[in-house]
């Protein structure tokens, strides 16, 4: 029984460490309490766990999420870093315009209702373009920007914010982006007013910031989107900006098409 135990023991860390990484403990993280029904029922659209494995994402990693929002991916990265790892969350400043305290302040009360799960979190004012505060150069392993491309252009800090993040991301760290996927040809306009911007635009960007091309992947593409609402991307759930208006056929829908692509720092 006893040299049974030990073999079990052995087999199990030869799994768990077979990479040489602790072995990340998904269920906890997507199926644990601190995640709501509606944030869960997103991950069909979003696949957490498939973008983060395809972007090689490990449990001793310390990893920036730039602009987390309301947090929905910091709800799975947090967990999943918390005992051996490090998550930095850049978020915007308590002093700047009233959406970003509004944010700002629903990230903390998200943090602080399940501090068990957050209390590892690193939260840091990021002042634009995307540095968040004291964060040392070539101290990151992992960046990761979920949807703020299309925000980057509004603002204009598309070239800086990038510039920023290649400063943080060590000597061959990795560059993670999703973003609304355009149809090449539309200008920078019509990439602002719909959060739509072209995969060829983010490529060309992320390369001109010293970054290269590491992967692409089709994980979070969605052929039935047709990119062509005038009220742009958030006319598609979860948003449904147009209210009630077509709901069935939007919903039928699903969320954007998402471009999802992994870079390297040289």
């Amino acid at each position: 029984m006893k040299r049974i135990s030990w073999v079990l023991l052995a087999l199990v860390s030869s799994l768990a460490f077979a990479d040489g990484h602790t072995a990340l403990d998904w269920d906890g993280a997507l199926n644990g309490e601190h995640r709501s029904e509606s944030n869960r029922a997103r991950d069909q659209y979003r696949h957490p766990r498939e973008t983060l494995e395809f972007f090689g994402l490990s449990a001793e990693m310390t990893v920036l999420e730039v602009s987390p929002g309301g947090g929905w991916y910091t709800e799975v990265l947090a967990p999943l870093l918390k005992d051996h790892g490090k998550l930095v969350a850049g978020h915007g400043s308590s002093n700047g315009s009233a959406y970003g305290r509004r944010s700002l302040g629903g990230f903390l009360q998200k943090l602080g209702r399940a501090n068990d799960v957050y209390s590892e979190v690193d939260v840091r004012v990021m002042l634009p373009p995307g540095m968040p505060v004291d964060m040392e150069a070539g101290s990151v392993d992992m960046a990761l920007v979920f949807r703020n491309v299309h925000s980057w252009l509004r603002a204009g800090t598309a070239e800086a914010s990038l510039a920023d993040i290649y400063r943080a991301l060590r000597s061959g760290g990795t560059l993670g982006i999703v973003q609304h996927r355009g149809t090449d040809g539309i200008d920078v306009g019509q990439m602002k007013r719909t959060a739509y911007v072209p995969e060829s635009k983010v490529i060309e960007m992320a390369e001109a910031a010293g970054f290269i091309l590491d992967g692409k992947s089709e994980i979070n593409a969605n052929a039935k989107d047709t990119k062509d609402y005038a009220g742009g991307v958030w006319t598609l759930p979860p948003s449904f900006g147009a209210g009630d208006e077509n709901r069935a056929k939007y919903a039928a829908i699903g969320e954007s098409d998402r471009m999802t692509l992994r870079f390297k720092k040289p």
